[in-house]
């Protein structure tokens, strides 16, 4: 089974990152940063925080669910905000989704929010909610059940070191993966963590049974060249003993977003 975790970047280099997705052919996208906005007329939005304006794909699910037709998708807002469309404002949903192969079974999921609660009104001041989503999944060809969880870490100003709502967040995390995985089966865990290497969070994240395969491989960058701020790990790939590892990668061509792609293949 092939599964990637990319941080998509609201869609801002979409042309190649759609060309990406299609060609990489993974059999299970998490993707973090994923917007939905039902109501927009043009194919942008423009969103602003403060001094930070970016434009946004307006209904990027919609554009990497038509890239993948052989794949469900399953879309997961965190929040919902106002962006703007030309000269009028237009409400958006900003989140997580999953896109699994059609041959391959989901036979259970968890979905819930590791921060806070979901924001309908307005993103709202950082640190924003959070939520992360599971799945078990039953992998006909290699007659075996995995579950694959995802999420998108709190994102701090103040940068990427330990806190209390971290911590919470980590705990979260676990009893959500808990609820869902069998013991005896494989688990992966992914996605834009914005976290340190050093993190508490892999501590707790170790109690079950998850090790980290971008910095015991290696790796010490998951940013590409668009992103500019010291501070070169975010994005994280953990699976526990019963995941065969046939081979890891982050990917660093071509450049898709402003972090690099994770893809892993299980043996």
């Amino acid at each position: 089974m092939r599964i990637l975790s990319l941080n998509v970047w609201g869609g801002m280099l979409h042309a190649s990152l759609i060309d990406y997705l299609r060609a990489v052919d993974a059999d299970v996208y998490c993707l973090q940063e994923v917007p939905r906005a039902i109501a927009a007329r043009s194919a942008w939005l423009t969103y602003r925080d403060g001094a930070v304006e970016l434009q946004q794909r307006a209904n990027l699910y919609r554009d990497i669910a038509a890239a993948l037709p052989g794949h469900d998708g399953f879309f997961a807002p965190a929040m919902r905000g106002e962006l703007t469309d030309d000269d009028r404002p237009c409400w958006q949903e900003f989140g997580l989704a999953t896109f699994i192969r059609q041959d391959i079974a989901v036979i259970g999921q968890a979905l819930d929010f590791v921060h806070g609660a979901f924001s309908p009104h307005g993103f709202g001041p950082h640190p924003r909610p959070r939520n992360a989503h599971a799945f078990r999944l039953y992998d006909y060809a290699a007659d075996r059940a995995l579950t694959v969880a995802q999420l998108h870490g709190l994102r701090t100003v103040d940068g990427k070191g330990d806190t209390p709502e971290r911590a919470a967040q980590a705990e979260a995390l676990a009893a959500l993966i808990a609820r869902l995985q069998h013991q005896d089966e494989g688990l992966v865990l992914c996605g834009d963590f914005n976290l340190l290497p050093q993190s508490h969070t892999f501590k707790t994240l170790a109690q079950i049974g998850l090790t980290d395969l971008v910095t015991t491989r290696g790796f010490t960058d998951t940013r590409t060249s668009l992103y500019t701020k010291p501070g070169r790990y975010a994005d994280y790939m953990l699976v526990n003993a019963m995941v065969r590892v046939a081979d890891f990668t982050v990917v660093e061509s071509p450049e898709v977003s402003d972090h690099r792609a994770l893809l892993l293949s299980t043996g």
